[in-house]
């Protein structure tokens, strides 16, 4: 179960940093739609509930998007 966990923690990362936008507005919807499916994926993953994991992770992706430059 740790490898399946770690696997999609690289992968949410990957995709994180290739769903980089222009402006903030845009990093900050990729970001949180990113965040979301991740945190969804890892939620399920963990026990905590794939609903759960999607709010943490969306709103830690958004928050992420909107304050990085590009």
């Amino acid at each position: 179960m740790k490898h399946i966990t770690t696997w999609a923690l690289c992968g949410t990362v990957i995709l994180g940093l290739a769903g980089c936008g222009e402006r903030p507005g845009t990093r900050a919807v990729t970001g949180g739609l990113l965040g979301a499916g991740g945190g969804a994926a890892l939620g399920a993953l963990t026990g905590v509930g794939a609903g759960t994991g999607a709010l943490i992770g969306g709103g830690v992706g958004a928050v992420g998007g909107a304050v990085t430059s590009r």
